[in-house]
């Protein structure tokens, strides 16, 4: 295997020289490395730097970049598992070449978290994580996280493959990424909850080609029912731009307000909050002590998170504005006009042009046309 050796936050390793004349070049390499998710492993580090949990499971590890991390940069015990051969090599190489105490098991995931437990678990495949959460959800003491990469199928865009994995009916709304986020963590709460576990989220974003869930487990009937309460749908109209929640395994028929249209339902997914604040507030302050190379993006990250409201989905002021024939002002003057009405509005952490708001859709529209 031809390999080179690359850095991410503190941690030297190798990884297999990628072909760039290829459309995808970490799919082409005997082992998977895909650069472009350093800012995710770098969340990862900072998350796990403020959580310290007692061991920990990198369930996909490939080249074993994250795993390797870590155990190099946070220095908690660290399990490095892949199905691969060559992939397990290479990792234990790695781990020689670091002076880890890190295992390596050479193993089929799911068989894995069937029979080990582990403190926190990260799942991070190479598209959908679906055949390996209820593996996990069982494996998982304190903590879960999962990557997802298929965003079309979570999204709405690739209907039917997104309802097979994720026992869900996305739609492809101009608010597709939140959708996408919160049907994924709609599916891994109902692997969850079946077991007398409760989930709370502690920090989940979607980001360019993938989402991430950063997760808390906690065990018991009352925390699992908890955690049901929040299982729902955006109701969402077919002919106007209108939108409003429910919460409930099961739909309740809905006529739009402002037309008259019946509401379609888009889910089931989470509502409520996304991310937790103390959380995100100890990884802000952690933040310039952590060697990370995307140090300024995930600050923006962390702080528009923070800001952003808990509604389940946004409104883009663009597609709006387009729909009055009007020309916008700023995104940040249409939101200080909003809370000088005595409104709540943010921005969203995944889009530039994201407006979240509590005010009617009307205000809305006032507001972004000038009125």
């Amino acid at each position: 295997m031809d390999i080179v050796e690359v850095t991410e936050g503190r941690t030297r390793f190798f990884v297999p020289r990628q072909d760039p004349h290829l459309q995808f070049p970490p799919g082409g390499g005997p082992v998977f490395y895909n650069p472009r998710m350093e800012l995710n492993r770098d969340v990862t580090i900072l998350l796990l730097s403020v959580l310290r949990p007692e061991d920990y499971l990198d369930a996909m590890g490939a080249s074993g970049a994250r795993g390797l991390r870590v155990a190099h940069e946070i220095g908690i015990p660290v399990t490095i598992n892949d199905w691969s051969q060559r992939a397990v090599d290479l990792a234990r190489q790695n781990v020689e070449r670091l002076g880890l105490s890190a295992e390596v098991t050479h193993s089929d995931a799911n068989a894995l978290m069937s029979v080990r437990k582990f403190d926190a678990v990260d799942l991070d495949p190479f598209g959908t994580p679906a055949p390996f959460v209820d593996a996990a959800a069982r494996s998982a003491g304190r903590y879960l996280f999962v990557t997802a990469t298929d965003t079309a199928p979570l999204c709405g865009a690739h209907l039917k493959a997104g309802m097979r994995r994720y026992f869900s009916r996305p739609r492809n709304t101009e608010y597709h990424a939140e959708v996408g986020l919160r049907t994924l963590l709609g599916f891994v709460v109902r692997e969850v909850i079946k077991y007398d576990r409760g989930v709370e989220p502690l920090f989940c974003y979607a980001h360019e080609h993938f989402h991430r869930l950063h997760l808390r487990l906690r065990d018991g009937a009352a925390a699992a029912d908890r955690t049901l309460a929040r299982i729902g749908y955006i109701m969402q109209c077919r002919d106007c731009l209108y939108r409003t929640e429910q919460t409930g395994l099961l739909p309740e028929p809905e006529e739009c307000p402002l037309c008259g249209a019946d509401l379609v339902p888009v889910g089931p997914l989470w509502t409520g909050r996304i991310n937790d604040d103390p959380t995100l507030a100890a990884m802000e302050e952690l933040l310039p002590l952590v060697n990370v190379g995307n140090r300024a993006r995930i600050a923006r990250l962390l702080s528009t998170c923070r800001q952003e409201l808990e509604t389940s989905s946004h409104y883009d002021y663009h597609v709006i504005a387009k729909s009055l024939r009007v020309s916008p002002g700023s995104i940040e003057t249409v939101i200080e006009r909003l809370v000088g009405l005595g409104y709540r509005a943010s921005r969203a952490h995944y889009s530039g042009t994201a407006i979240k708001t509590d005010a009617p859709l009307s205000v809305l529209e006032k507001v972004i046309s000038g009125g």
